[in-house]
């Protein structure tokens, strides 16, 4: 979205470069910084290679410092360029832009804490603002709606697994026995809850006839329990998808609108909004 009102406040410019990705700026903005939250999650990687950092372990070092000197400014602008800094300092991205800022300077105090600048992956979100993935957002809130109404389902259903797993669990163990690994009944659940979900580590195994024929049971039993919790979230996607189709959507539509507003910080604005819609500010208007 190009400036539907131009505005010469240099707070508005910062503001509209750094929280929009439809104007020029604002895109290139957005993409030269993920090239360095990429750039800088790869030379973390780089550096938990011992042979590696061994070898590169000076260069590592100064360009995981630039890269984050250049996230502090860029915290610090988006600080001063909204209305209410504190908005967006308690905000999700804000509290990520944070952590993933302060990792390098407090390795300075404590060792090993340059590790968690992996944490600069989440940042890696807003590539479905600048990119405008969100048409594509449709069908994973619709995932998550299915989810969030089938959990009751889902609950009532994994409960009664974990009693399945006990009742089981406590019958391997005077089955089997101390013998055969299973030296208590919580041991013996942890192996009933392994078979069931068809992991299989193998450190725990049944060796009396009978027991065999019981983990095999179970083994069984563990592919229906696994089909039902996919049902019921299927059952539910399908629902929402009728409803859709048939205008009554579960969500309102999607728009490609990127444009935060200056005062409150808010983002999902309609395409050819000019107000927003939780503070009624105006969106090309600073002051």
């Amino acid at each position: 979205m190009y400036d539907k009102h131009p505005n010469t406040s240099w707070k508005a410019k910062l503001h509209r470069i750094i929280y929009e990705a439809d104007t020029p700026q604002g895109k290139l903005f957005d993409v030269i910084l993920l090239i360095a939250i990429i750039t800088s999650i790869v030379f973390v990687m780089l550096e938990s290679i011992k042979s590696f950092d061994a070898r590169y372990h000076n260069f590592l070092n100064i360009a995981e410092w630039v890269i984050t000197i250049v996230f502090t400014i860029e915290y610090v602008l988006r600080i001063i360029s909204v209305k209410k800094p504190f908005k967006y300092i308690f905000s999700f991205y804000g509290i990520v832009d944070f952590l993933s800022t302060i990792p390098k300077y407090i390795s300075l105090i404590f060792f090993g804490t340059q590790v968690f600048i992996a944490l600069r992956a989440l940042r890696l979100l807003r590539v479905f603002r600048i990119l405008k993935l969100a048409r594509y957002l449709g069908a994973s809130n619709m995932l998550a709606n299915s989810l969030k109404a089938s959990r009751a389902k889902i609950l009532v259903f994994l409960f009664a697994v974990f009693i399945v797993s006990i009742i089981f669990g406590t019958l391997m163990y005077l089955v089997e026995g101390e013998a055969s690994g299973f030296t208590s009944i919580p041991v013996s659940v942890y192996w009933c809850i392994v078979t069931l979900t068809t992991v299989g580590f193998g450190d725990i195994t049944p060796v009396t006839p009978l027991g065999q024929f019981i983990a095999s049971f179970i083994m069984i039993l563990g592919y229906g329990i696994i089909a039902v919790p996919t049902g019921i979230v299927s059952a539910e996607y399908v629902y929402q998808n009728r409803d859709r189709l048939s205008g009554t959507p579960t969500h309102p539509a999607i728009d490609l609108n990127t444009e935060a507003c200056p005062n409150c910080s808010i983002e999902r604005h309609k395409d050819n909004a000019k107000y927003c819609y939780n503070c009624g500010h105006s969106l090309s208007d600073y002051s």
